[in-house]
């Protein structure tokens, strides 16, 4: 069934934050509302911005744009705009757009009367990004230790900062983040797969109920998690693999300046070794 067909009655007025009716409106399918307007204006915005630091350089090759930060001897300060100003501008605009569309998430649920997961979640992936380019950076004393925009540099830039420590993936936290992020991709891969199996049968077979799901897993593994576990498991998984990832940076450099091969003795001093 098309989702317009029943659009009209999930268009729900009242329940803003800001606003009131004032932005209380939809375009096509898409609710605007106050936050909708912000997250347009900081996107586009930051968007120019990215483009116009593009110009300033010497390509236009979309893999070797970059858009630095400030060297790290302008500290906490305000950077001139061709030196790393511009970076801080891009950064305000992409926390402001992302924050923005969180709360509209929250309000959207708000209006409907149903719980802020959504919105919680996504919050989590925005800690993930404020962490590297504000937390970090005002925990080491300078805006420099930001990750620049662009491919290239970027993958350089986390390249580099592994190599500061000897060896990343010694950092237990790091350990734990890439452990959810794979059983994230894992668990997602098998609900997708169970749902497309029972949905694509054969023409002239009814399509497969979730009772047919939970046979297939209690045969093959002895336990069926539901068609809404596998959601709330999901959840709980992809918040963990971006709480972590937060976590195993926050803690490099501020916390922790040696390699992370050497966090690990002692595990070697442990008795029972003895």
């Amino acid at each position: 069934m098309s989702m317009l067909s029943f659009e009209k009655k999930y268009r729900v007025r009242g329940g803003t934050f800001i606003g009131g009716d004032l932005f209380d409106f939809w375009v096509g399918p898409f609710y605007v509302g106050f936050f909708g307007v912000t997250t347009i204006f900081f996107a586009t915005v930051g968007t120019l911005l990215i483009v116009y630091g593009a110009s300033l350089g010497d390509t236009w090759n979309v893999w070797r744009i970059n858009i630095a930060p400030p060297a790290i001897s302008y500290g906490l300060a305000f950077a001139p705009l061709k030196a790393g100003g511009l970076w801080q501008l891009i950064t305000i605009c992409a926390t402001g757009a992302f924050v923005s569309w969180a709360i509209r998430q929250a309000e959207i649920a708000r209006k409907l009367g149903m719980g802020y997961h959504v919105p919680v979640v996504f919050s989590f992936a925005i800690l993930a990004y404020v962490t590297l380019v504000i937390f970090r950076p005002l925990l080491m004393g300078a805006w420099g230790y930001g990750f620049p925009y662009g491919i290239l540099s970027h993958l350089d830039w986390v390249s580099n900062t592994g190599y500061q420590f000897l060896h990343f993936h010694y950092n237990p936290a790091h350990m734990l983040a890439v452990t959810f992020f794979f059983t994230t991709c894992f668990a997602l891969a098998l609900h997708g797969g169970l749902v497309l199996s029972a949905t694509s049968v054969p023409d002239g077979e009814k399509v497969k109920t979730p009772e047919y799901e939970d046979t297939y897993f209690r045969d093959i593994i002895g336990y069926s998690i539901g068609t809404l576990g596998i959601h709330r498991l999901g959840m709980f998984l992809a918040i963990n693999a971006a709480f972590w990832s937060a976590v195993c940076i926050i803690i490099s450099g501020p916390f922790w300046t040696r390699g992370w091969p050497e966090w690990w003795t002692w595990w070697l001093e442990l008795p029972v070794w003895g």
